[in-house]
């Protein structure tokens, strides 16, 4: 949609958290008439912020006054069979996301990176290698947002025709887009999450995710998963078809006809050219195989975008992590803390089980996601000391993982556990915060539990 055109549009927005409140500032500053319902109570202030841009709203519960408008826009958060949005839909209004809403306004290319598990390290890597050699070039920025940081809507209208976004872009934010046209996105991995979601329907969430390149055409190019079937045959279907994307693989277990792969310890480019090494594996600033993967999506997809091989390595070379992602906070006694609040699903887990050579006391648990923990259950019994369930699904953990362990232990807050977890570990272990589960049933969201973590180790 031409944004030129929403000033003859009513648009009622679902949701009044940050995206709802960014897309309904930007849609009320290009002269739409917005209204946001938002089920919960006011929070925050918005109702002050909603006044000083003109946008008419309603608190705790969704009115029919919903949908009198000509179009609407739901927040990530708001399940696309909420009784609103099917409200909506019943009365013929076009449903979009917020993620599609600000690409109207986007002058810039754009990076967007999905997949069930890396996409915040790839995203944030992604900006901080493109950062790297911008430096370096006068007049151009680059602008990271989407499911990371800020709201793709509140950053937007920074973004010039010269300039680069990276966006990080989830499943709920890809369920409602029409017109969204990266001009390379990223497909990581896709395995079972959110299936609460979907209605524990695996198929439906592969196809969400696979939305990120339903628009792209010649001229863009899907940054793919090689060695993740799902991805692969749903890449290569569509590179099949008439008129379609550029296909651009990556892959850890060995060549490729064309995109980045690693030969031995070396990341290799390979294109019509031939093959061009970059750098050693070892020179990487991330470590373990799931970090080498995300470093290969975001070294190719600097190089779309016509960074030198110079400043990848240098932008590979020097990235310092994410919050909440294998941070560790301190050690305390000879024992190692680790916070991996935002690994909220099962293979997240997995992966960072992985990445410790040391014994693991594992903290898990929160509020389920339809998960299975069974395939951790050979990891836990040959990494892991011992298992602290926590949260809502902590009788689940308990069943599924603590047998797999020597010791298991049930605790009713954070504090509890870390006195249990500090009670089963030894000099030289690691405990690792890595719940496997979403955060909301005990905190707002996954930074708080990591913050919480963080704030009572520091404590000991």
């Amino acid at each position: 949609m031409n944004p030129s055109t929403l000033s003859d549009q009513s648009v009622t927005v679902v949701g009044g958290a940050r995206s709802g409140r960014a897309v309904a500032r930007l849609l009320a500053g290009a002269g739409a008439s917005v209204f946001v319902t938002e089920h919960g109570p006011p929070k925050d202030g918005i109702r002050d912020t909603l006044d000083a841009i003109g946008v008419e709203y309603e608190f705790g519960g969704h009115t029919e006054r919903a949908a009198r408008a000509d179009l609407v826009v739901v927040s990530p958060g708001v399940p696309s069979d909420a009784a609103v949005v099917e409200m909506c839909r019943a009365a013929g209004l076009p449903v979009y996301s917020e993620i599609e809403v600000a690409s109207w306004f986007c002058d810039a290319p754009i990076i967007a990176i999905t997949g069930t598990n890396g996409k915040t390290t790839t995203t944030s890597l992604t900006g901080h290698v493109i950062r790297t050699a911008m430096r370096k070039v006068n007049d151009r920025a680059t602008l990271v947002a989407g499911n990371i940081g800020d709201p793709f809507s509140d950053e937007v209208l920074e973004a010039r025709e010269q300039d680069i976004v990276v966006l990080e872009v989830s499943s709920f934010q890809l369920d409602h887009v029409d017109t969204f046209r990266p001009r390379v996105s990223v497909l990581l991995n896709i395995t079972p999450d959110h299936l609460d979601r979907y209605d524990d329907d695996f198929s439906a969430y592969a196809r969400s995710k696979c939305r990120i390149f339903a628009r792209q055409g010649p001229g863009d190019a899907v940054v793919y998963n090689a060695d993740d079937d799902l991805i692969r045959e749903a890449v290569q279907a569509r590179a099949a078809e008439p008129d379609a994307f550029d296909p651009v693989a990556i892959s850890i277990e060995g060549p490729v006809e064309r995109g980045t792969f690693v030969d031995g310890d070396t990341i290799v480019f390979r294109n019509d050219d031939g093959d061009m090494p970059l750098m050693p594996v070892g020179d990487l600033a991330l470590r373990g195989p799931h970090n080498l993967y995300n470093s290969l999506a975001a070294a190719t997809s600097a190089r779309l975008m016509d960074i030198p091989d110079a400043q990848i390595r240098a932008g590979l070379a020097t990235f310092s992590g994410v919050p909440h992602r294998l941070e560790t906070v301190a050690t305390v006694d000879g024992v190692r803390y680790v916070n991996d609040s935002k690994a909220t699903n099962v293979n997240a887990v997995r992966y960072a089980l992985e990445s410790f050579d040391e014994p693991i006391v594992l903290i898990a648990g929160g509020r389920d996601k339809g998960n299975d923990y069974g395939p951790l259950a050979s990891l836990v019994r040959e990494r892991v000391r011992g298992v602290v369930a926590l949260g809502e699904s902590a009788e689940k953990v308990m069943q599924e993982l603590g047998a797999a362990a020597a010791c298991a232990k049930r605790a009713t807050t954070m504090e509890n556990a870390l006195a249990h977890a500090r009670d089963i570990a030894r000099p030289g272990d690691v405990v690792l915060l890595s719940p496997a589960c979403s955060s909301f049933d005990m905190y707002e969201n996954y930074e708080e539990r990591g913050d919480t973590f963080r704030r009572l180790v520091r404590r000991l």
